[in-house]
Order: C-alpha cells, then sequence, then structure tokens
C-alpha cells in the first residue's frame, strides 16, 4: 500500500525540504535544444511546463505558497561530455530538486552515471527508451515514462510481418539508441522468420551519404529501416536513398518522427511507416487539446510523456509533503500505480488535493503511465503511415 508522508506542520515542511526556504521549487529540464532532434525538443519541453504551470494554477502544492519553476539545460542528445556538464550545472548550481530529461539515450546514461545518481536526484526521462537503461546501477532514482526499445523492436517485426515484407536492410545512427532498437529490431524479425540483408550503423552531422547508401542498396531488401534522427543522418540516409533510387519506402523509428522531416523529404516520404511510444486514448487527445496554440505539434513525439514526467514529480513532492530530493524518489512510484484514483491531463489540481487530503492516487496521464519499476514502464506504440504530407495513426499495438 502506498505510503503517503504528509508534512503536518510549516516546522515539518522546513526540516525535511532543501527548498522550503523559498517559494520556488526548481525543475530541470534538459533536453537536446540543439543536434538531432532539436525539431522535437521545443514541444516536448512545452509539455513538461505545462504541467508545472498546471500545479502553479491550482496553488495547493505543498500546503500553498510554493511554485515550480522550469529549468532548462541543452543535452545537445548526443554529446555526453556537455550533457554531463549541463546537468551539473542544474544539480550543484541551481539546486533543482528533480529532473525532466534527459532525451537521447546515450547522454542520459552518462547523466545519471555521472550526475544524477551520485547525489540522490531523480530523473525521469521522457525519451531515453535503449534497453541498456534497463540495468543501469540507478539507485532507484532513474525513471522513464516510455517504454524500452526491447518493446519497439518487437512492434517494428509484428508491423513488417503483417504487411508481408519478408527482407530489410537497417541503418542505424551509432550510439546506444540506435543500436539498440536495432539489435532488439533484428532479433524479433528473424525470429519471426525475416531477413536483415545488412545492419550498418551511420554517423550523424555528414553531409554525404552516398557510401552509406550504396552499402545499404548492394544489400538489397525490400525496403530500408531507419534508426536514426529525423534532424540528422537519419534524413540524409532517406534522402540519399532517395535521390540514388536504393529505396523509395522507409520503416522508421521513433526518433524519426518529426513533422520536419516530411517538410524536408516532401512527397516521397509518403507511403513509409514507423511506430512511436503513445497512446489513442483520452488522457492523449486531452493533452493534445490542451497545447493547441503552445507546442507546433501538439501530439508530437514525447510531447505527452514530457508532460507526464512533469506532472509525477510534482504529484511525488505532494505524496511526500517535501521537495527533498530522497521524499521524490520514494513516491514516483506511489503515485504512478494502482491503487487510487485515476488521473489524467487537466487534473493535477484534483490529484494534488487527493493526495493532501491523505488520499492516493494512480497517474494515467497522457500516455497511460504504468512504471514497472526504476528504469522500466510498460506502454504501447502508434503505428503510423505518411500520408499526404502527414503521420497518419493506423493503430496502437
Amino acid at each position: 500500500m502506498k505510503k503517503l508522508l504528509l508534512a503536518t506542520t510549516a516546522a515539518t515542511m522546513l526540516a525535511t525540504s532543501a527548498f522550503a526556504g523559498g517559494h520556488e521549487i526548481k525543475i530541470g529540464v534538459i533536453l537536446g535544444f540543439t543536434g538531432p532532434i532539436e525539431s522535437l525538443t521545443p514541444d516536448m519541453a512545452a509539455g513538461a511546463e505545462l504541467a508545472m504551470d498546471e500545479v502553479n494554477v491550482a496553488g495547493t502544492l505543498l500546503g500553498g505558497g510554493k511554485t515550480l519553476v522550469s529549468v532548462r539545460a541543452d543535452s545537445t542528445c548526443i554529446d555526453s561530455a556537455a550533457a554531463t556538464a549541463a546537468a551539473e550545472a542544474l544539480v550543484s548550481g541551481d539546486n533543482v530538486a528533480a529532473i525532466v530529461g534527459a532525451d537521447c539515450s546515450g547522454v542520459t546514461t552518462a547523466i545519471a552515471n555521472n550526475v544524477t545518481v551520485p547525489n540522490g536526484v531523480v530523473m525521469i526521462s521522457p525519451s531515453a527508451t535503449s534497453p541498456a537503461l534497463s540495468s543501469i546501477d540507478d539507485n532507484d532514482l532513474f525513471f522513464r515514462t516510455s517504454p524500452s526499445d526491447a518493446r519497439q523492436g518487437q512492434v517494428l517485426s509484428d508491423v513488417l510481418m503483417d504487411l508481408g515484407v519478408m527482407s530489410i536492410a537497417v541503418t542505424y545512427t551509432n550510439n546506444d539508441y540506435g543500436k539498440g532498437l536495432a539489435d532488439a529490431f533484428q532479433g524479433s524479425y528473424e525470429a519471426a522468420g525475416g531477413t536483415v540483408t545488412i545492419s550498418a550503423a551511420h554517423e550523424d552531422g555528414k553531409g554525404d551519404y552516398s557510401a552509406e547508401v550504396g552499402a545499404l542498396a548492394a544489400a538489397g531488401g525490400e525496403m530500408l529501416a531507419v534508426f536514426g534522427y529525423a534532424d540528422q543522418g537519419g534524413a540524409g540516409i532517406i534522402q540519399g536513398s532517395l535521390d540514388s533510387g536504393a529505396f523509395d519506402t522507409f520503416v522508421m523509428g521513433d526518433g524519426m518522427k518529426s513533422q520536419a522531416l516530411i517538410d524536408n523529404i516532401g512527397d516521397d516520404l509518403n507511403g513509409s511507416i514507423g511506430t512511436q511510444p503513445g497512446s489513442a486514448g483520452d488522457g492523449a487527445k486531452t493533452l493534445a487539446a490542451m497545447l493547441e496554440g503552445i507546442a507546433g505539434t501538439p501530439d508530437g513525439s514525447f510531447t505527452a510523456e514530457s508532460y507526464d514526467a512533469a506532472a509525477l514529480i510534482a504529484l511525488a513532492i505532494q505524496a511526500g509533503g517535501s521537495a527533498d530530493r530522497a521524499s521524490i524518489a520514494a513516491n514516483v512510484l506511489n503515485v504512478a500505480n494502482a491503487p487510487g484514483e485515476q488521473i489524467f491531463p487537466g487534473e493535477l489540481a484534483k490529484a494534488l488535493q487527493i493526495l493532501a487530503d491523505g488520499g492516493e492516487v494512480d497517474y494515467q496521464g497522457a500516455s497511460d503511465v504504468e512504471l514497472i519499476g526504476p528504469g522500466e514502464a510498460a506502454g504501447s506504440y502508434q503505428e503510423y503511415v505518411v500520408e499526404d504530407g502527414a503521420f497518419k495513426v493506423l493503430r496502437i499495438r
């Protein structure tokens, strides 16, 4: 049963919270505002900060008078040294209570190992999906609202098998995310009877991918799977394949789902397919409506998961009666899972009051949150197709 460590007096709050001396509770938001997914991160940040704004409007956090303040930092997505330095500034300089992020798996691992775990800081990533993150030594401080790519690899395999695609070439960005997803997909696809003709890494940031495309074309395959980034090598591989006639239809992982990719490639991307973590439930629809006019793509990749990550931090603060880092860590799973009243986007004020009254909540959010434990989440995937210059969700798997 969930244990609610609610503070009963102002003196208790002062004793238990390192942040009670002021009205502000700082929450880090570390995402790749520059780098290979920079077209995705503004909406992700908007989702996280919308949850904080919702809590602040309620005015009941820790008895009232406390507000959440977002402190942004750039993970770059790919530069672990820069990401570690940015996270250290958040933790030691800004004294954040917890962190939403990071985004890409490699920098998330570096931040966890070098900054957040040693300092006892909870980090909830909306988008770091490498299977390797399920087994890092995180001292129960790392969580994620997206499921791991062990599951996405299986889903992608199922999609292709349902389409009768029995041979495929694979290219992946040369990092933890790309390799993890490529391996998970290949294992599932070959177990189901498919043939991976080649699985080759590509580097981001190159101006010419003709050599990589040539090797992929020589190996052959009915389609090309691209497990990369929409603003970097993945887009370059697709454009090079189209220009040379090597491939005309693509299978894409979640790092490729960006409207910027469609805008840059044009109609030639029509017919390509892919997956991304997501739900088609009422929570997802509610959040998309809430983000109209705030986010460029209200139902974009990892925007729901970002809102949910920030909401979980806020509810963990309320559940423990403190913004103390250890208290937040002790309460994330409590507010994320049953038992308790189910909570959806737009209902954070209700959740805060339930917790203040000594009740329990089961946060569902926009992405049907279910945390299996630190570092792992259950979750579903949207299967989509590019059609008429837009991503069209076909089904939830």
